[in-house]
């Protein structure tokens, strides 16, 4: 893992949804394929296979608005216990989530 600084940061204000959502879709291009994503109280980082990462200040694990962003990234983790505290000081998920064929049709 890198340890550099993150290669582009936001500052999340409530009520900024839609320019997270912009700010991903702008920095996403900067990285290689995404590996894994750890959410603070407070952060969210999103890292690469080479390590490098960018961040969103300001949105953690016990904001509401976590969920679509961790979604848009194609995060693979519970949301029904997304928003529970922990002893640790991140939560750390993998990437890269994967839908089955046809997993939306209905039989």
């Amino acid at each position: 893992m890198s340890t550099n600084r993150p290669l582009a940061t936001f500052d999340y204000e409530p009520g900024q949804f839609d320019d997270v959502l912009e700010f991903l879709k702008r920095t996403r291009s900067e990285l290689r394929m995404l590996r894994m994503v750890r959410v603070w109280r407070n952060r969210l980082q999103i890292f690469d296979i080479n390590g490098d990462l960018f961040e969103i200040q300001g949105l953690g694990f016990l904001d509401a608005e976590i969920i679509p962003v961790l979604d848009a990234v194609n995060t693979a983790y519970k949301r029904e216990l997304i928003h529970n505290e922990t002893s640790e000081d991140y939560k750390q998920f993998k990437t890269g989530r994967r839908y089955t064929w046809a997993n939306d049709r209905v039989m």
